[in-house]
């Protein structure tokens, strides 16, 4: 949660915006959704906007009040595991975003489209390719990969990537564990020879990739690193869960 609401407040705060309130009252109204919507095992999503204003490109000079809205849903825990066993696919397309990924934003047309083309050719996920080659992320996830040498990398953070908040939860149980981690930037076709691939995010944790682009990677299953990081992190999550 903190680590969720201290990428919001960079956020906003990248573009000249301000919290719609401090950060223990919303926590309240967080909890206060969940319980409302019978929440134990679910995802609360916020989106902050900059308020209500005349239409204009230009932000006023003056402030609004911001806007808050807030929904809940229950997990599918079910699909989430389904994936983790068995894995899943992804293709590669050109990484047509704009060039501050590191804010989290709404504005996600390229994101959505795809992730839709993806869909559409069977995959579950689309990793997008730079203009130097490289991989940048997922669609919707961080990429990870386990390189020939058995180095488990994931891109280093810039502004050409969201900091996924499951990504540092990832990398501080691995710290805990002392499995290093590489960041750096990684090729596709770097990624079809690895021996194993991975995608994170808040609603799947670290969910093996076995084939890109309709190649097969490593030996087509869910490899043992992606099990060995999503154990740690779901421990990592159950600790932090019982803390004070």
């Amino acid at each position: 949660e903190e680590h969720h609401l201290d990428r919001l407040e960079r956020s906003v705060g990248e573009i000249g915006m301000a919290m719609p309130m401090p950060r223990a009252p919303l926590k309240l109204v967080i909890r206060e959704m969940a319980r409302r919507n019978r929440i134990t095992d679910g995802l609360i999503y916020m989106q902050v906007t900059r308020g209500a204003y005349r239409r204009d490109h230009a932000i006023p000079a003056h402030a609004a009040r911001p806007t808050l809205i807030m929904t809940a849903r229950p997990m599918n825990r079910r699909a989430v595991e389904e994936r983790r066993e068995q894995g899943v696919a992804a293709v590669t397309r050109p990484d047509q975003r704009w060039a501050r990924c590191d804010i989290k934003s709404t504005a996600l047309l390229p994101n959505i489209l795809a992730k839709t083309e993806a869909r559409n050719a069977g995959a579950f996920e689309a990793w997008l390719i730079d203009r130097e080659g490289f991989i940048t992320e997922g669609s919707s996830t961080t990429a990870w990969i386990v390189d020939k040498a058995g180095n488990i990398v994931t891109r280093d953070l810039s502004n050409a990537i969201l900091p996924g908040v499951t990504r540092r939860e990832i990398m501080d149980a691995a710290a805990e564990a002392q499995i290093a981690i590489v960041e750096r930037k990684f090729t596709r076709d770097e990624a079809l020879a690895a021996k194993e691939a991975f995608i994170t995010a808040a609603t799947l944790g670290a969910t093996p990739v076995v084939a890109i682009d309709g190649r097969q990677i490593g030996d087509g299953k869910p490899g043992p690193v992606a099990r060995r990081l999503q154990d740690l992190y779901l421990r990592r999550a159950e600790k932090l869960a019982g803390s004070p």
